[in-house]
């Protein structure tokens, strides 16, 4: 009996023991304390090490945030001042164009109803010289009333006309005769002309005697001269003055272009008039 009370207490008391079922917690604790003595293990510095710098990205990407909105806050007040600046200035633009419409319109409108002499003050009428009143003598000899009429001859008389028209006679015979005096202008031209042989044995002295044989009323043959064409042929290049109403470049060109057997062809190099 008395060995199983001793055995039954015993067990009474670890039932009642718990620090095997909660040795963690105790684990736990015991290294907190030495923790506690000791200072806090690597890996909790490097947590709080990562902790603390994640707090400072964090707070850099606030701060950048922050000065992005205020940097965009700060553009958007500025256009919005330059909006309101423009459209001030439009405001003005319009108004004065406003102001100058209506101008305008009041000078147009005073225009329209003012008659035209005042509207061009600046025009000089003409001065109207009255029509020569003839002077009629009327004798109040007692007579009637119409024999006063007959005396006085409200339209004037033919001889008033008849010389006006003989001193208009007497002036345009008068320009006749000094134009006919005066003397006509001759209208003359200056060609120069090329006349080409048909090979390098045509005697060209002979050649230009023909052409300066041709003779004619208004002609005046000039200074001539021989110009190489090639393979040793060369074309006679003379000037001559001729009237245009009596010598022309076709009648020159067919006398010249007579003479066969010299001449090949006939081509006006210029024409000046004098």
């Amino acid at each position: 009996m008395p060995k199983q009370s001793t055995n039954m207490s015993g067990l009474q008391c670890l039932a009642t023991e718990n620090i095997w079922f909660d040795k963690h917690r105790y684990d736990e604790a015991e290294k907190c304390f030495y923790e506690g003595v000791n200072g806090p293990s690597t890996q909790q510095q490097q947590v709080k090490t990562a902790l603390q710098q994640g707090k400072g990205r964090q707070q850099k990407r606030q701060h950048r945030n922050s000065s992005s909105h205020a940097g965009g806050d700060q553009e958007l007040v500025s256009r919005m001042k330059s909006l309101e600046l423009e459209n001030q200035t439009l405001h003005k633009v319009v108004e004065n164009m406003r102001a100058a419409l209506q101008k305008l319109e009041s000078r147009v409108a005073m225009l329209e109803k003012t008659p035209v002499l005042a509207a061009v003050p600046c025009a000089k009428a003409a001065p109207v010289q009255a029509a020569p009143v003839k002077q009629v003598k009327v004798e109040n000899g007692g007579g009637d009333d119409d024999d006063d009429d007959d005396d006085i001859d409200l339209f004037g008389s033919d001889e008033e006309d008849e010389e006006a028209e003989r001193l208009k006679q007497e002036r345009l015979e008068a320009y006749a005769a000094k134009k006919a005096k005066k003397p006509t202008l001759i209208a003359k031209s200056s060609i120069l002309l090329d006349v080409k042989p048909w090979d390098d044995e045509t005697d060209m002295a002979k050649l230009e005697e023909c052409v300066r044989s041709v003779q004619m009323d208004g002609l005046l043959w000039g200074a001539s001269k021989l110009v190489p064409v090639g393979y040793g042929i060369k074309k006679l290049q003379i000037n001559c003055v001729v009237e245009d109403d009596k010598v022309g470049t076709d009648i020159l060109e067919e006398e010249i272009t007579k003479f066969e057997d010299f001449v090949q062809s006939v081509d006006v190099a210029a024409f000046n008039k004098i």
